[in-house]
């Protein structure tokens, strides 16, 4: 990413976390954690440095940053398990999703799963489809929870 569009970026965030607080770094990593392509490390980044400099807590920050990356997970999740792969048998091989390679990504998961979605966190687009590709593969819920817990905690 060039220099000009991560300045952009950190200064829309700075924008809507200074006029919206932490009502702001929920909504868009709430949103963020389901699958829309948003900038959540930008909003994170920004907060932290507003917390550094007394304008927001750093308590509050980590307390909204992984309850918003869970819970929106968790929505993702449901996506995924209720509706994963009606949508990927329809309008999959539209994005290049073939029904081969959901089911490789679904034995991927089913012996990598807990590392995948700790990881995924911290990694763009991953960080977005991790909960609907965990629901799709069916990876058993209570077990996604934990990881996923883990893994939001330590982003």
């Amino acid at each position: 990413m060039n220099a000009d569009v991560m300045s952009t970026l950190l200064e829309t965030a700075h924008t809507y976390l200074a006029q919206y607080g932490y009502a702001a770094l929920f909504t868009v990593l709430f949103t963020e954690s389901f699958g829309l392509p948003l900038p959540g490390e930008a909003f994170l980044v920004v907060s932290s440095f507003l917390a550094s400099q007394g304008q927001m807590s750093i308590a509050w920050v980590a307390a909204v940053a992984t309850a918003a990356a869970v819970l929106g997970d968790n929505i993702g999740y449901g996506i995924g398990r209720w509706g994963g792969r009606k949508l990927v048998r329809r309008y999959g091989a539209r994005v290049g999703i073939t029904s081969g390679r959901m089911a490789r990504t679904e034995r991927f998961f089913s012996r990598f799963g807990p590392e995948v979605v700790i990881v995924a966190r911290f990694i763009p687009l991953l960080r977005q489809l991790n909960g609907v590709v965990a629901g799709s593969a069916r990876m058993p819920w209570k077990r996604f929870l934990a990881y996923n817990t883990i893994g939001a905690g330590l982003w």
